[in-house]
């Protein structure tokens, strides 16, 4: 009798805790702190992308550590502040902490909802060029919005067109300090990162110099963002000590952990309180922007490091981790988060083996804002605009041009218009490509390709299933070609491509019948699979009749007359779009 299987237990961390290996421990640790090292300086230089105060960038990494650890079914994701959800907050939270936290858990509040009714299929209709445009579009904005910060310039609009306008005519009050710190840290994160790629591993045959400098390398390689930001705070740590100071600061953060306390549901103003209302209508478009490209930057993260090292996850549990997520985060002033590649990637190649190195990832953070808050005063902006640059150069992806033009050159079409756009306002960017992509997987829905091939009788076979929008471009096409030819011939219709149909076709397909009927003509059906055949004999058509195969249709009596069998050899045929 064969064994019955277990149902997997409904919490993903008692998947895998039971069966909890010693030997795993040191790699999780190991994976844990090398994350831990990115996602401090990270969050740092995300608070100030996103135009928060930088104490904001670690409130919002160590919550979602935490419960990705319980939630989470992909070992390697982390969760917490990205380049593309920053830039986000930017745009939707008007620079206003209240704003941001509110949106976090409100964000959280519809991925929790869309989990819970397995709407995930919804972000299938985000197609790869809008992603692509989209990602493209944000590594440049994001990377010209810290250029100021390389410069040491104040007083930029964040407006993308007007901030490349005023960058170019104030470039004559560059800090000349801020501007080479900047560059040299650019140039020493481009060189970690390129060292640490070109070095193989060491094997265990090597000896031991050759694989401890190794480590060194592969630490040097992975905790780079905080070896810059620690060298440039010592630097300028040095020239505060000699009495001179050429470079812009981070300046005070608050120490401590931030209070557990639920988002504000209104805001304090000068002439009177805004209320939850007004700060809803504020967020606009953001409401439906930011959780979608939240749970898209997860999911597809996820996916990718899951087929990469072979195994699988739940999408609908990454909805809910990712939820849970944005809402708890909101009660310790986080703004909304999501999955990261950067330190994802970090955690892969760390050798991680279950999500528990993101509790060691968390640990850090919290022991940053509890201790270190102090030496982050020291901390120049122009390193923080480097880590931010340095992170997301990778992300522009020119070859996507070239490959759409040698693979389907109709996709550059939302590509291009998600790209551009987004250099106006993100939200019109990803709406607008979301809608030509819309709109093109419409169109192929409404005009089928229709094979078309001649004989004794007109075999007409569409190229996939008919629904109200193509019932007309289909009666169009067999009508032209039926009656035209000479003599007019009847029709068989060869439905081994159509596996559903719905009514108004199946109207369409009775006016088409009668039509024929008036000329003296026949339309036979073939290739019927049982659910189409079944909605046909349904709606009792008048003359409908149908056979297994075009070659018996093909040679049934039709419009009175028996046509001679239809041969593969046809007199002639098209394709019609």
């Amino acid at each position: 009798m064969p064994r019955s299987r277990c149902p997997l237990p409904a919490l993903p961390i008692l998947r895998w805790l039971p069966r909890y290996s010693l030997a795993w421990l040191p790699l999780d640790l190991l994976a844990g702190l090398a994350v831990g090292l990115t996602t401090v300086p990270q969050a740092l230089a995300y608070a100030e992308l996103a135009g928060l105060p930088l104490q904001y960038g670690l409130y919002s990494s160590f919550m979602g550590c935490f419960v990705y650890c319980f939630l989470g079914t992909a070992k390697d994701v982390t969760l917490g502040p990205t380049a593309i959800m920053s830039l986000l907050v930017s745009s939707y939270a008007s620079h206003e902490p209240v704003h941001a936290v509110l949106l976090a858990f409100l964000s959280g509040c519809i991925q929790l909802a869309m989990g819970l009714l397995h709407l995930g299929f919804l972000l299938d209709f985000i197609s790869f060029p809008v992603i692509k445009g989209f990602t493209s579009a944000a590594s440049i904005t994001i990377s010209f919005n810290q250029i100021k910060n390389i410069l040491g310039l104040q007083g930029i609009p964040r407006q993308f067109f007007l901030q490349v306008y005023e960058t170019l005519r104030r470039i004559g009050e560059t800090r000349a300090g801020d501007a080479v710190l900047g560059l040299s840290c650019l140039a020493a994160l481009a060189g970690l990162r390129a060292v640490r790629s070109q070095v193989p591993r060491a094997g265990p045959a090597e000896s031991l110099a050759v694989r401890i400098s190794h480590l060194i390398v592969w630490i040097s390689g992975t905790a780079r963002n905080a070896l810059v930001v620690l060298f440039a705070g010592l630097v300028a740590y040095s020239f505060q000590v000699l009495g001179s100071q050429p470079f812009r600061l981070t300046g005070s953060i608050p120490q401590g952990l931030p209070p557990f306390r639920p988002p504000r549901f209104s805001l304090a103003a000068p002439n009177g309180t805004v209320p939850f209302q007004s700060m809803v209508q504020d967020m606009g478009v953001g409401l439906a922007v930011v959780p979608l490209m939240g749970l898209l930057e997860t999911i597809a993260i996820a996916k990718a490091f899951a087929s990469q090292n072979g195994y699988r996850i739940d999408p609908n549990q990454e909805l809910l981790a990712v939820g849970v997520a944005n809402v708890l985060g909101s009660f310790v002033s986080s703004y909304p988060i999501t999955g990261s590649f950067g330190r994802t990637a970090v955690n892969a190649q760390s050798g991680v083996c279950t999500p528990a190195g993101g509790l060691v990832t968390g640990a850090l953070v919290l022991l940053s804002l509890a201790y270190l808050t102090s030496l982050f005063y020291y901390i120049p902006k122009a390193a923080l605009a480097a880590v931010i640059i340095s992170a997301v150069v990778p992300m522009f992806d020119a070859g996507i041009f070239r490959t759409l033009w040698r693979v389907k050159k109709l996709d550059l079409v939302p590509l291009c218009v998600t790209f551009l756009l987004c250099f106006w306002e993100v939200q019109y960017g990803i709406v607008a490509g979301v809608l030509v992509s819309g709109i093109l997987l419409l169109y192929s829905i409404a005009r089928p390709p229709i094979k078309v091939s001649e004989g004794a009788v007109l075999l007409v076979q569409p190229g996939s299933s008919l629904h109200f929008p193509a019932v007309e471009h289909l009666r169009d096409c067999v009508c032209s070609r039926a009656l035209a030819a000479s003599p007019p011939r009847s029709v068989v219709l060869d439905c081994c491509h159509v596996s559903s149909i719905d009514y108004t076709a199946v109207l369409g397909l009775a006016e088409l019948l009668q039509e024929l009927r008036r000329h003296g003509l026949s339309l036979a059906f073939c290739g019927l699979k049982d659910s189409v055949l079944q909605v046909l004999l349904s709606a009792d058509l008048e003359g409908f009749q149908h056979f297994p195969s075009w070659e018996e249709a093909g040679g049934a009596e039709l419009g009175g007359s028996r046509a001679e069998p239809f041969s593969s050899t046809a007199d002639s045929s098209g394709l019609i779009q």
